[in-house]
């Protein structure tokens, strides 16, 4: 072959890269299959039309639907398919955890995949940065770790910011966020699950805003909807097994449900004795826990189980919420002999116990068991159905505790939901949000009966009356209570 037709082959390759190159940057799905031999499936597509067309993005998307996933990929291909040197990935999460261990796990794989096809990207990634040469292209960081006024200095063409988990980021994150998304071709791509309605990602989700927003039911993915993908992407995504968990665990009306499985955010109940926002700020997750001076008082809250129904021991420490033991048991002696194993192990300085019922005859035993050295906590029988301390304000210590502790202490943040695991944490949300409230005909604020809530939830919130009951200070504190020892002592 002579060097004329050489140099037209030559000529002709390289129009034809150069062809394949605009087709990724219009195409991220193409890009995706021709480079790490993956298939977005067609929401996971949408989303990234979007981020191709549109500024601002938001989606708002049920549990394993694949959302870090869809924002690792974006942050390769927006970085493969623009001039190298001029664009830049931002990327946050609400903990360092979340980062690392989730985004950027993900985009460490996307690397590794094009590397074993011989297609590398350019530069070197390493757990949470990307490097071309000695610049940093790409970084991934913590909202806590950024200096808002170092945005500033972060300048290219083309910059894409992606916000994951994005109920959990704060207003001030939003507006860096923007400060530094400001050309024609900057994108950003906020991504989570919808469970508070008072976060500044459910406000950019409401119709109306500048948002192009996507919504993701889990019935709206490919294990549900019959959609082709590849079989082994199918075990990645959300399963009907999954929804009959959350359906049987939480119930259809819970906001878990609505947000986990539906991808909805839940409705703030006008009636509701605790606001699900200000619950969910009370579980924002913390990089250290809370320091000793911090942690008192250590206390336990007990809701009796009767007939056979479930006995919960909640613990309080300090403002922490702490761990949950639960039991059935009929017989009263065994039930106090359960209690008093779980009061040696954990050493509490008080434990406040549903008195009605066989509550009463279960706090006399433990008292009892106190005078004999058995143990050392202040045992406090508490009956909410008596008058309430506040008779002008409600009728019944029960609807008292409940505004007094589950409502006041969310809306102050004033308890630390950030140690539980998930499932109890979700399990005190839905137990928590779900009473409602009303006022009688004096103006008195009262607690829908117990019975009530259970009917709607379809099982007892045990373990929300032992959380309030373990964070409930009786009139004139834990130290009066020791009168009611010496009375029973000399009965």
């Amino acid at each position: 072959m002579d060097a004329l037709a050489l140099a037209a082959d030559w000529l002709d390759e390289g129009i034809e890269r150069e062809q394949q190159a605009q087709s990724y940057v219009t195409q991220p799905g193409l890009w995706a299959k021709d480079k790490l031999g993956e298939h977005l499936w067609s929401k996971q597509l949408e989303i990234a039309e979007s981020v191709r067309t549109n500024r601002f993005t938001a989606v708002h998307s049920c549990h394993g639907s694949g959302k870090s996933f869809s924002a690792s990929r974006l942050t390769c291909w927006w970085l493969d398919t623009h001039p190298p040197g001029e664009a830049r990935v931002v990327t946050t999460a609400p903990t360092g955890d979340q980062v690392k261990a989730i985004l950027w796990s993900e985009i460490n794989s996307a690397w590794v995949k094009a590397e074993a096809r011989g297609t590398e990207f350019i530069g070197r990634v390493n757990e949470t940065d990307w490097k071309l040469n000695k610049q940093l292209i790409a970084f991934g960081r913590k909202p806590s770790d950024y200096n808002p006024h170092a945005f500033q200095g972060i300048h290219a063409k083309y910059v894409l910011v992606i916000l994951d988990e994005a109920c959990g980021i704060n207003k001030q994150f939003w507006t860096a966020a923007m400060s530094i998304a400001t050309g024609e071709h900057c994108r950003i791509l906020a991504i989570g699950n919808p469970d508070d309605p008072g976060s500044h990602f459910a406000r950019v989700c409401q119709p109306g805003s500048r948002w192009h927003t996507i919504h993701i039911s889990t019935f709206d993915t490919p294990n549900f909807t019959g959609e082709p993908v590849p079989d082994e992407l199918r075990p990645s995504l959300v399963s009907q097994e999954y929804v009959d968990d959350m359906r049987d665990e939480f119930g259809e009306s819970s906001p878990t449900y609505i947000s986990k499985v539906l991808g909805e955010f839940p409705n703030e109940a006008e009636d509701g004795v605790v606001r699900l926002s200000a619950l969910r700020a009370c579980h924002a997750e913390r990089e250290e826990k809370r320091p000793a001076d911090q942690q008192l008082p250590h206390e336990l809250g007990i809701d009796m189980g009767a007939g056979g129904d479930e006995t919960v021991v909640r613990e309080r420490r300090g403002m922490v919420v702490g761990r949950r033991w639960g039991f059935r048991e009929k017989d009263p002696v065994k039930a106090t002999a359960r209690i008093l194993a779980i009061i040696q192990e954990v050493k509490p300085t008080a434990v406040k116990i549903d008195s009605i019922g066989i509550g009463w005859g279960i706090a006399g035993n433990l008292q009892e068991k106190a005078l004999k050295g058995e143990h050392q906590a202040v045992i406090v029988p508490v009956n909410v159905s008596v008058k309430s301390e506040e008779p002008d304000r409600f009728p019944r210590l029960r609807s008292e505790i409940w505004w007094r502790v589950a409502r006041q202490l969310s809306e102050d943040r004033s308890w630390d939901l950030s140690e539980l695991e998930e499932s109890d944490r979700e399990q005190l949300v839905t137990q928590l949000t779900a009473p409602k409230y009303t006022l009688d005909s004096a103006g008195r604020t009262v607690v829908e009966p117990k019975e009530d809530t259970k009917k709607r939830l379809g099982r007892s919130p045990d373990d929300a009356d032992a959380l309030n009951l373990a964070f409930y200070t009786p009139p004139g504190g834990i130290d009066q209570q020791m009168a009611w020892l010496r009375e029973y002592a000399t009965a």
